[in-house]
């Protein structure tokens, strides 16, 4: 499958671009040429795969849908996506998109002929909880089951046919033959009910041939929804969290830990699944910002592109640009970013990204092999993926002093080198004594 070999590029157009965080514009802006200056970076830095979105109309942050089959027109129209698809697959990149099927906004067009017609509206039963009893603080007459109480976000009721019907033969349907995009980001994953995931999974596979499904799930057992009839993959957020708090707390064993819980060759729960991974997102703060000393962005993208999983870099933040939420606007995560003026930022953190990628797409291990730990200390932290009889071995630091370590070697037959200087590791006694700098990493592989 494509995606078990993807390095994916996240991109949140309604940020970068800077528009109106309000849809209150009447005519159509045109921001996708803009968006396509990003595609050869994004190939430049050997990421092979693009999560874009949200994308199609809506109120304000993208998560309110107006509606599913238009482009927002803040960003464009829909040739201009179709446009922007068709570029990135000449440069041999997928697209994935946002699928927000939980809920919709309150000027979608199934919610405005309730607010106008109340019960005599053929899609009283497309809402869950509808009540003409009740009411909200939007004062329409009605209550309505809401993500997480935010009335905006009024719950779409999938238990109807009808409403799943529409989610897919008519969406998804339609996204695939119009933009040929090779998979969707299901926002709230773990709100959709199975039955639903199934009803997907059965037609995309029928539609086109390795669709990738992945889920926005935060907590819980990734393996209800990581399954052959559902979904491809989910978002890790328990590997996430580990990856800036070990760093921060000096606490290797809080990474290790995770890492033996979720990929440990003999017993890690989803050490056959192929989880996102990420350090960062449009939902919660930029890693540069999480960090008390950013040299330890280095090791942690060390780790993001040679542990178990599927990698993703958010826009902006291969050159450590900083942001955090601020009481309750996202707008600090999700800032506007010139793609010419931020090459000329912090150009070592992207170039030792693009190496991580370049490094990734020719050691297979790293893609698909086995995860072996080797070494943990409270500062020092090494493993192996292996592939049948090669591995590749990553050593962290997280230190502000250079060490020395020795690692125990996976095969004891074999020779070692550093792939990065090319020299080779002598084996000693089944260990291979390595150098490491401050706040360092380094990449070993097997002959």
């Amino acid at each position: 499958m494509w995606f078990e070999d993807a390095v994916f590029y996240h991109m949140y157009p309604i940020g970068m671009t800077g528009v109106h965080r309000v849809n209150d514009v009447t005519e159509v802006e045109h921001h996708f040429d803009d968006l396509k200056k990003w595609l050869p970076h994004i190939r430049s830095i050997n990421a092979n795969a693009i999560y874009i979105g949200p994308l199609f109309e809506s109120n304000a942050h993208g998560y309110d849908t107006r509606d599913y089959k238009i482009v927002d027109r803040r960003l464009g129209d829909n040739e201009d996506f179709k446009e922007f698809v068709e570029e990135a697959h000449e440069l041999g990149i997928k697209v994935v998109v946002d699928g927000v099927f939980n809920h919709t906004g309150r000027d979608f067009w199934a919610f405005n002929d309730i607010k106008e017609k109340r019960e005599n509206s053929p899609y009283c039963s497309w809402y869950r909880g509808l009540n003409f009893g009740g009411n909200t603080a939007y004062n329409d007459g009605f209550y309505y089951d809401a993500w997480h109480n935010c009335f905006d976000l009024a719950n779409l009721n999938l238990e109807n046919e009808e409403v799943r019907r529409y989610l897919i033969e008519d969406v998804i349907n339609f996204w695939i033959d119009e933009f040929d995009i090779d998979g969707i980001r299901l926002d709230c994953a773990d709100c959709l009910p199975g039955y639903f995931q199934e009803e997907m999974r059965r037609f995309v596979d029928t539609k086109k041939p390795e669709f990738w499904l992945m889920g926005e799930v935060i907590h819980g057992d990734y393996n209800v929804y990581v399954q052959p009839n559902r979904l491809d993959s989910v978002t890790n957020y328990e590997l996430h969290k580990a990856l800036y708090s070990g760093h921060n707390d000096h606490n290797y064993f809080e990474i290790a830990h995770s890492c033996r819980r979720e990929f440990e060759e003999n017993g890690g729960m989803y050490r056959d699944k192929y989880l996102y991974s990420f350090v960062d997102n449009h939902d919660v703060d930029r890693l540069a910002s999480k960090l008390q000393n950013k040299e330890h962005l280095h090791p942690i993208y060390s780790l993001l592109y040679t542990l178990p999983g599927i990698p993703s870099v958010y826009y902006g933040s291969e050159w450590g640009i900083e942001g955090r939420k601020e009481g309750a606007s996202d707008d600090g995560m999700r800032p506007e970013v010139h793609i010419e003026e931020a090459l000329k930022d912090n150009p070592k953190l992207m170039e030792f990204i693009t190496d991580l990628g370049a490094m990734r797409k020719k050691y297979s291990p790293l893609r698909h092999g086995k995860y072996r730990e080797l070494l943990l200390t409270n500062r020092q932290y090494a493993f192996a993926r292996i592939e049948d009889d090669a591995c590749v071995i990553t050593a962290v630091n997280n230190d502000e002093n250079n060490t020395e370590i020795q690692i125990p070697v996976p095969f004891q037959d074999k020779a070692y080198y550093n792939i990065n200087t090319q020299e080779d590791c002598p084996v000693e006694n089944g260990r291979i004594l390595l150098k490491l700098a401050a706040c360092g990493s380094v990449f070993i592989a097997s002959k």
